[in-house]
Formats: C-alpha cells, sequence, structure tokens
C-alpha cells in the first residue's frame, strides 16, 4: 500500500500520557471550531453543496484515533471532517477542499463528502451509506497480504449498520480475521428516521456476535471511554486477533443536512438540550483539570491557537483560485473498448 507520511497533527503515539490526553483535547477543540465554522460560512453562501456536520459527535473521532499510528488507515463517511482531522489532516486543505479550490484536498472536486490524502492514510471519505465498510476490509486484506501490521478504523452510523454492504464488510473481516476496527457512530438517527424504526435491537454492538467478534457499546461522548475501547480493538487487531465492533453512543447537534432545512424532523428541542448538556468537551476539559494535567490558562492558549488556525484555514481557502474549466476533464478515468476514442 502507499507509503503514509507524518502529519504534526497526527495522534502522539508513543508519547507520554499527559502528551496524549493534551493532543485529545486540541484535536476536540480543533474539530469543533472547523465544524462550527463551515456551517456559519455555509449559511453565508460561502461554501455550497451538501454539508453533514460532525458537531457533538467529536468524540468518536478524536478518542479512536488517538490509538492509531501514522501508518495506520481510516475510512471515513459523508460526515467526515472530525475523522480527517483526528487522522492528522490539515484544517487549511480541508477547508479550501469545501471551498472548491484548488489547493483543497481533491482539488476542490471532492467537496465535503469525498475529501481523500492516502499519503496520511486517509482512504476516503463517501457518500455512499456503508459503502466504507467492504473498503476497510479490502484494505485489511492488503495489509494481511503485505504482512503488515497496520491497522485500519472504519467509520460508519447506525444507518449504515442496515444495509448489505455492513453484513458484507463484517463477514469478510471476520472470516479472513482482519486488521480492521468497525465503529458504528450511533447519533440515533438514521437521516431522519430515529433507531428504534429502523432497528429491533437498541445495541447494535450485539450484532458482533452473529461474525463471531468482539463487540462493545460505550459512551460516545465520553472520549477517555472511546479511546480505551479503541485501544484494546486496535491492540488486538495489530496482534492479528481480528476485527472488532465497537458502537459509540452520540449525538450530532445540527441536523441530518446543514443544506436541507428539513432534515432536523424528528428531533424535538428537549433531546437535543440533553445531549447538548453532555457535551464531550467540557466534559473533558474538567477532567484534565482535575487531574492537574493543565490549568485553565493553558487550555485557553490552546483554544485561542485553534481558532488562529481556523482564521488562517479559512484565508488560504480564500486565497486559493478556484480551477479552471478545462480541469474537469483532469482526474477522470475509464475503460474503452479497443478501438474507440475519446
Amino acid at each position: 500500500m502507499t507509503m503514509i507520511a507524518a502529519s504534526r497533527h497526527a495522534a502522539p503515539v508513543g508519547g507520554s500520557e499527559p502528551e496524549r490526553l493534551l493532543w485529545m483535547y486540541r484535536t476536540l477543540l480543533r474539530i469543533r471550531a472547523f465544524d462550527e465554522r463551515i456551517v456559519r460560512l455555509f449559511n453565508q453562501g460561502k461554501i455550497a453543496g451538501a454539508l453533514h456536520s460532525y458537531v457533538g459527535e467529536e468524540a468518536v473521532a478524536t478518542g479512536v484515533c488517538a490509538n492509531l499510528r501514522p501508518d495506520d488507515y481510516i475510512v471515513s463517511t459523508h460526515r467526515g471532517h472530525g475523522h480527517l482531522l483526528a487522522k492528522g489532516g490539515e484544517m487549511r486543505r480541508m477547508m479550501a477542499e469545501l471551498y472548491g479550490r484548488v489547493d483543497g484536498y481533491c482539488r476542490g472536486k471532492g467537496g465535503s463528502m469525498h475529501i481523500t490524502d492516502v499519503s496520511l492514510g486517509i482512504l476516503g471519505a463517501n457518500g455512499i451509506v456503508g459503502a466504507g465498510l467492504p473498503i476497510a476490509a479490502g484494505a485489511g486484506t492488503a495489509i494481511r497480504l503485505k504482512g503488515g501490521d497496520q491497522v485500519v478504523a472504519c467509520f460508519f452510523g447506525d444507518g449504515a449498520a442496515n444495509t448489505g454492504a455492513f453484513h458484507e464488510g463484517l463477514n469478510l473481516a471476520a472470516t479472513w480475521n482482519l486488521p480492521v476496527l468497525f465503529v458504528c457512530e450511533n447519533n440515533g438517527y438514521a437521516q431522519f428516521t430515529p433507531q428504534r424504526m429502523h432497528a429491533r435491537v437498541p445495541d447494535l454492538f450485539v450484532r458482533a456476535e452473529g461474525y463471531g467478534i468482539p463487540g462493545a457499546s460505550v459512551d460516545g461522548n465520553d472520549v477517555l471511554a472511546v479511546s480505551e475501547a479503541a485501544s484494546a480493538a486496535v491492540e488486538r487487531a495489530r496482534r492479528g486477533g481480528g476485527p472488532s465492533l465497537i458502537e459509540a453512543k452520540t449525538f450530532r447537534w445540527y441536523g441530518h443536512a446543514i443544506n436541507n432545512p428539513a432534515s432536523n424532523l424528528g428531533r424535538d428541542q428537549a433531546e437535543i438540550d440533553a445531549w447538548k448538556a453532555r457535551d464531550p468537551i467540557p466534559r473533558f476539559e474538567r477532567q484534565l483539570l482535575d487531574r492537574g494535567l493543565a490549568t485553565q490558562a493553558d487550555l485557553d492558549a490552546m483554544r485561542a491557537e485553534v481558532l488562529q488556525e481556523l482564521e488562517e484555514s479559512i484565508a488560504f481557502a480564500e486565497a486559493s483560485p478556484l480551477a479552471a474549466p478545462e480541469s474537469a476533464l483532469e482526474d477522470v478515468y475509464t475503460t474503452l473498448p479497443p478501438g474507440a476514442e475519446l
């Protein structure tokens, strides 16, 4: 597989525990700041297309990716900004991609739902629900064939757990004992449909038993709980123990898609407020302060640095040129019959 480069934003795997925990806090802030701002930018008409906010779910991506090495892989979803930032992605290149500019990760052609950077082990966000699970199994197969010890973390939502791709991905990974961590980000809704209306069982992790692999449920708003569960699953996969399924129960603060005003249907304000009271960021902030790992001044300084990075990312994106119209014919591949010409 492609050689993977280290990123200054990647998790400090092998570093000290305080260093790791402070990286997690910074990552939570980076994801929150980025996604809050892009919602505003979309409403201001500066970002076009579909946009799915990750606000509220930051602890899942952060807790999982805190246990991944630079040479490990992730497979993302249409709600993937947090996954990419947690794996070491650059905020400025993500912002440029959402702006449709040439300095974006995919030269402005992927947009919010299709950002990819294989050099960082980011095998791609995907606009097709559930499509990442077979891709993760494929990446795990490649690792096994090459004799590596990397791990693939595959993120997907509760709605994707009802697709055929879910069965295919888990069944193949289990049968071939592949190094894949399947992470179900259960935010309670498949687009507009509450989980109780699309799944008979309240806990989706129990489906792991049908594939003969370990399954666990964690509080997806507790970054330390997510990290602990992911750590055990990642180390198990790295030792050749095969795949695991983690269900992280969380909640998205915004509707399914920012570009669809009706996408908050089915959720009442009391439910939203209850989940906001469990905001993963202040919860973790209190833990850092109580353990003496940082002062309030330290955390405030980190927040200011993240906001400065955000402003610089917007300036970078807005200064980046739009692609020339003729570039629409580049990076497009097809197979032609013998003798045929374009």
